[in-house]
């Protein structure tokens, strides 16, 4: 598990927070509404999506870091969704120190929305096929021995990276550790391809390479098989990634509130900023 805060625009930079924040609120939304009648009965509605908030204030952070957020926040450094040449706001990548597992929640857990924008994962090489699988729950079917399951991120062309970290990939439990290998692509800024690594095995952990924006998780299964879990996967940064970790996911999120207090000793600074997940960049 990260011990310490990402956060920024991934085109501009992720910078490592290292002093704890004062308070600290991840709280989801649920977008839960109840009416209640005269006769006492409840009715509740609720929105499909339960967007996720985060609260942060620090007291006397430094210098450096209060400017950074500051910029984000007043969208100096907040550039495009990934392209190094969309100058409109974008959203920020915040990589949550309490996020065991980067992957979304459905998407780690096997399951999807019923939209076909919403899969999460897709076929990287090869004609692997996803199909319904028990419920709502997913399965890969694969026709090759080299065909290679990737995971999708919902905003960005990968999940947002930055040298220092270091990546680990664990692969579903249901993969044949003696014939799959697991792989991560490593991205430019605006998602153009730059290299790769892979391991033999289900696990596979390395250091973000100079340049790298984006991470994007891959496995090769080396087996034909027409009943492949895709459910159980975890990708996980400066920590182990532990195979079945629930999904925390790593959304695209916008600054909806920010305070900033000079410190009674100057140059350190007091600061609060609020965050919600968002689709896209706003205007």
């Amino acid at each position: 598990m990260s011990s310490n805060l990402w956060i920024g625009s991934p085109v501009s930079g992720l910078r490592e927070i290292t002093q704890a924040a004062r308070s600290w609120d991840r709280s989801a939304d649920l977008g839960v509404t109840e009416f209640r009648a005269l006769d006492g009965t409840v009715t509740l509605s609720r929105t499909r999506f339960t967007p996720r908030r985060t609260k942060l204030s620090w007291d006397w952070l430094l210098p450096e870091d209060a400017r950074h957020l500051d910029q984000l926040a007043r969208r100096v450094t907040s550039f495009g969704s990934w392209s190094s040449g969309n100058v409109e706001p974008g959203p920020v990548a915040l990589i949550d120190p309490a996020a065991a597992n980067l992957l979304g929640a459905l998407q780690a857990a096997g399951r999807s929305g019923p939209a076909a924008s919403e899969m999460p994962w897709y076929a990287a090489k090869g004609g692997v096929a996803f199909t319904p699988f028990m419920g709502n729950g997913w399965i890969a079917v694969t026709k090759a021995v080299d065909d290679t399951v990737g995971w999708r991120h919902g905003t960005w062309p990968g999940w947002p990276v930055a040298a220092g970290m270091r990546i680990s990939w664990q692969l579903p439990a249901w993969w044949n550790e003696a014939k799959c290998t697991a792989q991560l692509d490593w991205k430019g800024p605006s998602g153009d391809y730059l290299s790769s690594t892979k391991a033999a095995g289900r696990s596979l952990s390395a250091d973000v390479p100079a340049g790298a924006c984006f991470v994007t998780p891959l496995g090769v299964p080396g087996e034909v098989s027409n009943l492949l879990g895709i459910d159980g996967a975890c990708l996980a940064v400066d920590g182990p990634a532990v195979a079945g970790a629930p999904g925390d996911g790593c959304p695209a999120m916008c600054v909806t509130a920010y305070s900033d207090t000079p410190a009674p000793r100057l140059p350190h600074r007091n600061i609060s900023i609020d965050l919600v997940e968002v689709n896209s960049a706003i205007r």
